[in-house]
């Protein structure tokens, strides 16, 4: 093989290694979780149940579950509090390291003592579960809404007519996979999509 040809294949070799390369990052760089649809969490630093400070950025990294709830909830709520802490425990049982993250969509009433006291009587632990207030209802409709793509309206009565989904996010943000949290059945299904895509 003279030396011009063996140029000639190596300059090809080069740009193929090259080409693979690319093709390698590009893939890497794309949402590698699949699920139903990809809707990116909007950044966020709200009060937890503790009176601390708790960002989006506290959940980089980690698979999260995320629900709409408030304490004066007197329909859907309760049982959804339940089914959280059922799925925590479930989630426990299954070694799987994962966060719960409720939001509040009543701020005025919902303080971080009042959201703590009514997690801890639905049995809740709160080592992976943040319960979030600490924003105005305009704000929280917004998030909601931009976030979730989830509708949230003020009712007469001092009620919310809100989502009961729970919604798996991805460690890079996007939440892809939701289920409805008012049914305890789902909380397994849940645990299940967790795992498979860990």
């Amino acid at each position: 093989m003279n030396l011009e040809r063996l140029n000639k294949v190596n300059k090809n070799y080069r740009l193929l290694l090259l080409l693979i390369s690319l093709v390698t990052l590009l893939t890497a760089c794309g949402n590698k979780y699949e699920g139903d649809f990809s809707f990116e969490i909007e950044d966020f630093t709200y009060t937890n149940q503790d009176g601390e400070e708790f960002s989006k950025s506290d959940l980089e990294g980690e698979f999260w579950v995320a629900s709409m709830i408030f304490t004066n909830c007197n329909t859907v709520c309760p049982p959804m509090t339940s089914n959280m802490v059922r799925l925590q425990g479930m989630l426990a049982d299954a070694n799987i390291d994962a966060q719960l993250v409720s939001f509040s969509v009543d701020p005025e009433v919902d303080t971080p003592e009042l959201l703590k006291q009514y997690a801890a009587e639905r049995g809740a632990s709160f080592d992976n579960w943040n319960l979030l207030t600490g924003y105005t209802y305009e704000e929280i409709k917004e998030f909601v809404k931009k976030s979730f793509k989830a509708p949230l309206e003020k009712l007469e009565d001092d009620q919310y007519m809100h989502t009961t989904r729970f919604y798996i996010v991805t460690p890079e943000g996007n939440a892809i996979k939701a289920y409805d949290g008012s049914k305890a059945a789902n909380m397994e299904k849940i645990v299940e999509d967790i795992q498979a895509m860990n």
